[in-house]
């Protein structure tokens, strides 16, 4: 079953969402990768939902990925009598270590961490931004906060610090305990919220080993300015637009979504942007004009998968929203100036033998007008190599590891199949042949590019290319060294 895109659709599942049906539904409809939000999903959810996915995968011989994606650190103040106050602007408002009922000065904030780190001049945004202060004078025991912007503010809300660089790590007690069920459950992808620097997925990476990839969310400050240290450590980025635009000036976010975009395919790493993408479709059945240019954006730039949020894990028409996505994904990718815009981005090649190969393949690819190019990969690193170039062909990624074939089910032009590793190069070749042949990415008479590592079955060892033309019954009738 092969996609008419290239950019992956990547849907959260929620109540809207949930039953084995509709699952498969949204699979039908074009979901590459189902994502499941540890903030709102027990362990028992949890568990039926991959169930679920995994029933819907073999029902279909079709590899679907699974994303975990884990809450982090959640900073919220105190309570207030009646469950809400009105803060003025340009009043003094305070927070205290005390823990006692707040009022319109002063709120309880049971956070140690935030008195440690914070300093005068940094921004404190309450309730998602609706309310700035900026911190004039700390103590240990209590902060004082000029109030820019004031307004009603409730218990348990949320309080960000944008400038402050706070002592923690990305993993709560509940993430760990979340994390070590995921990982039992055989996810496919960790996303990781509350990054502040490379250094924090390190410690993560130890938990997790070769078991799960993790995709690293973008939402904060403090990960822009090491965005290249945790680009590196990930093996994918996410542009979290909705958190990132609560600690940075909104207008700031296209420009961003645009660089980390950028960096992440020059590094070889897959790229999701994500957040109010088709908003309005949760509780209507068509977007706005502006949601849909902000979704073919995200295509021409060449991001590897768009993401739903809300829209299909609450909202009224989840259906309706994938196939919205996946119109919007052919329209722009069918575009006469979709080269073009995808190609404006330069990724230079890494300097080793298997980049050089990959690079090579987009070239070799168009000036001989094959119509596939094949990679086999146990890891999915050739394939990632591979469309890292954009080329304009479909990629077949051959693998025996279904977890490699779910984990390429987020990369970008990757159609990954299931094989077992051929016997020797005759049959590579005419395996490679034969699958594209029969998945429908070739015809009689057109040719594919053909990349694998030779010994064969060797990670990270991509050292070889062959062009083979099929003949009509999928067999090679010609092949170039």
């Amino acid at each position: 079953m092969r996609r008419n895109r290239r950019v992956k659709v990547l849907a959260t599942l929620g109540p809207a969402s949930s039953a084995t049906e509709m699952i498969e539904r949204l699979f039908l409809a074009g979901v590459d990768v189902f994502r499941i939000n540890m903030s709102h999903s027990s362990h028992d959810a949890a568990r039926a939902l991959v169930n679920s996915i995994r029933w819907v995968a073999k029902r279909h011989r079709h590899p679907i990925g699974v994303l975990a994606d884990l809450q982090g650190p959640k900073f919220r103040v105190g309570e207030f009598p009646g469950g809400r106050v009105f803060v003025n602007d340009g009043a003094v408002f305070r927070f205290s270590r005390e823990e006692k009922t707040g009022s319109n000065e002063c709120v309880f904030l049971p956070h140690p961490q935030i008195f440690a780190a914070v300093e005068p001049g940094h921004m404190l945004l309450l309730d998602d931004g609706k309310l700035r202060m900026r911190v004039i004078e700390k103590t240990a025991d209590h902060i004082a906060a000029e109030v820019l912007v004031g307004g009603a503010l409730a218990s348990r809300k949320g309080i960000s610090l944008p400038d402050t660089l706070l002592p923690v790590g990305p993993l709560t007690p509940k993430d760990r305990a979340d994390l070590a069920h995921v990982l039992k459950l055989g996810v496919d992808w960790i996303a990781l919220s509350f990054l502040q620097r490379g250094a924090d997925i390190h410690g993560v990476r130890g938990l997790v080993g070769e078991r799960a990839a993790i995709l690293a969310k973008i939402e904060k400050p403090s990960a822009i300015t090491d965005l290249d240290a945790i680009i590196g450590a990930a093996d994918g980025i996410m542009v979290a637009r909705g958190d990132l635009g609560v600690e940075i000036p909104v207008e700031r976010v296209p420009g961003l979504q645009k660089k980390i975009t950028r960096q992440a395919r020059a590094a070889g790493k897959p790229v999701v942007v994500a957040t109010q993408m088709l908003e309005s479709m949760i509780s209507s059945p068509v977007p706005t004009r502006a949601e849909v240019s902000d979704v073919a954006t995200a295509v021409f730039d060449g991001a590897d998968a768009v993401m739903l949020s809300a829209e299909s894990a609450i909202g009224q028409f989840p259906l309706e929203a994938i196939q919205m996505m996946d119109r919007i994904a052919i329209e722009v990718e069918g575009d006469p100036s979709y080269d073009a815009f995808v190609h404006a981005t330069i990724t230079t090649p890494q300097p080793t033998g298997a980049d050089a190969i990959a690079a090579a393949a987009h070239a070799i690819a168009d000036t001989v007008k094959l119509s596939a190019i094949v990679c086999y990969t146990a890891t999915g690193s050739t394939a990632l190599r591979v469309t890292r170039e954009r080329p304009g062909l479909p990629i077949i990624g051959l693998t025996p590891v279904e977890t490699t074939a779910r984990r390429m089910s987020l990369v970008w032009g990757v159609q990954a199949v299931m094989t077992a590793d051929p016997a020797n190069q005759t049959d590579m070749v005419s395996k490679a042949c034969r699958i594209a042949f029969d998945e429908g990415f070739v015809k009689a008479g057109d040719g594919i590019l053909i990349i694998a590592g030779v010994p064969l079955g060797t990670p990270g060892a991509t050292n070889m290319i062959r062009i083979a033309f099929v003949d009509e019954h999928g067999a090679p009738v010609a092949e170039i060294r």
